[in-house]
Parts: structure tokens; C-alpha cells; sequence
């Protein structure tokens, strides 16, 4: 027997890949920390690049954890221990970082989720940064922004065998920021129109997926469905740990 799974279970997956995390916000601030020691800051120009990058990974961290689950005040947590650490830098003169996260729509406290049944599917961050240094080399007052986005984008079509039998392939384009981005997970559903989430699989299923090693992917599978009604969920881990997911609507060919 196939193994069923509901959509229930769909979400329980989620959470279990939420729980193996490596990145918890605790420690990622720490690590994020660390960046300020290990990069040879011989230079103000050192110093504040390293505040810009260590902003991005505070960044693509929340993101990563609000997507796999956690709270959406991830972000601002985050980024209240961020500005903290760097405002208690002293090395080049006064350090004062500021933040505000972006509120205009589809933005709320900075994050944007819409994982839709249209064959879009977005995870985004996005928060506005003014970097102030008084200090004895240069007086500093810089604004930067850092925007980041993975976006799903599927289609799938189909064709029936015989009966209920269906040749189901599911194009998926993943996109980090607007480019091609390759994913570190990949996971196909399709519904059995019984209330049931299924993963295809390879002995049962005729399961294959290709990578074409610029960000898309065909999975390609026989499942049985009644009717013409054929619905697809894929669910995406790109390799900074960003989850995103989209459901489609199958179309015959």
C-alpha cells in the first residue's frame, strides 16, 4: 500500500524540519557576533562592510526560522540583539546601528509569507538599516537596506494513461533574490481528491526528478486520481535553510 499522508501530516513535516534547525535565534546572534572578531577589521572601511554582512546573515537566519515555523517576531528579536552588539563597539568611535522593518504591504514587521495555490509561493525579509560612527578616523552616517526573497514558482501538467492512472510532471523554478537559486530539499504531494496529501515514490510511482543545475527541476510521477481535477504541492529548502512551498492545479495535455 501507498503511504498516505494528510495535510495534516504536511504540517507536521514542516514542523519536524523546523525542530532539526541547526540555527536558533540564541545562537545565531552569537555566531552572527562572531563575525566583528573574525574578520581582520584593519580598516574602518573593514569595519563597516562587516556590519552590513553581519545585518544580511541576521537577516537570511530569521527568515530561515520564521519560515520553518517559528514566530515572526523572530525578526525583530533578532535585530534588537544585533543592533545591540554593534552599538557596544567602541573600536573606530561611537557605533550606533538602527533599524525599522519594513510595514508597507505585503510586508508586516518585516516578513512577507504567502505560500499560495496559484504555483506562486514567497518567504521574504525586509528591513531598513542607518549605521552612525563618530569616531577619530571619519564621521560616518550610512542607510542600507537588505531585501531577502526566495521565491517557488511551479506548473504542472498531465496526461492519463488508462482509467484513473495519471502521468503527472511538476516543473519547479526556484529563485533567490530574482536569480536562479538551487534547492537543498525538495519535496513533491500530490491529492488523491480523498482528503489525502501523497508523496510519490519511486517503486510505486515511476518517481524521478532532474536537476538541471540552474534552479529548475521536472519531478515526474504516475499516481491514480478520478476525475481531471489534479492538484500538486511542492515544498522547497533552498540552501540558506529558507522554507517556501506552493500548491498548483494540474493541466491536462
Amino acid at each position: 500500500m501507498r503511504e498516505k499522508k494528510n495535510s495534516g501530516q504536511v504540517l507536521l513535516i514542516a514542523a519536524f524540519i523546523m525542530a532539526l534547525l541547526l540555527l536558533s535565534a540564541e545562537l545565531y546572534i552569537f555566531d552572527v557576533g562572531k563575525i566583528m572578531y573574525e574578520v581582520e577589521l584593519n580598516s574602518l572601511t573593514d569595519f563597516v562592510l562587516a556590519v552590513e554582512l553581519g545585518s544580511r546573515h541576521v537577516v537570511v537566519g530569521s527568515l530561515a526560522n520564521v519560515s520553518n515555523g517559528g514566530s515572526s517576531s523572530v525578526l525583530e528579536w533578532n535585530l534588537q540583539n544585533w543592533s545591540s552588539l554593534i552599538n557596544g563597539q567602541y573600536q573606530f568611535g561611537k557605533s550606533v546601528l538602527d533599524y525599522t522593518l519594513e510595514e508597507t504591504s505585503p510586508y508586516s514587521s518585516g516578513i512577507w509569507i504567502d505560500w499560495g495555490t496559484n504555483g506562486l509561493g514567497v518567504s521574504s525579509a525586509y528591513a531598513n538599516f542607518t549605521y552612525k560612527l563618530l569616531g577619530r578616523e571619519a564621521n560616518l552616517n550610512q542607510s542600507y537596506f537588505i531585501n531577502v526573497t526566495t521565491m517557488l514558482l511551479i506548473e504542472s501538467a498531465f496526461r492519463t494513461i488508462q482509467g484513473n492512472d495519471k502521468q503527472i510532471n511538476v516543473t519547479i523554478n526556484l529563485l533567490n533574490g530574482g536569480n536562479p537559486a538551487l534547492a537543498g530539499q525538495i519535496a513533491v504531494y500530490y491529492n488523491d481528491q480523498q482528503g489525502n496529501w501523497l508523496i510519490p515514490d519511486e517503486t510505486s510511482n515511476n518517481y524521478t526528478i532532474s536537476d538541471y543545475g540552474n534552479g529548475t527541476y521536472l519531478a515526474s510521477f504516475v499516481a491514480s486520481i478520478p476525475g481531471q481535477n489534479v492538484e500538486v504541492s511542492t515544498n522547497v529548502i533552498d540552501q540558506r535553510e529558507i522554507y517556501v512551498q506552493s500548491n498548483a492545479t494540474s493541466t491536462e495535455i
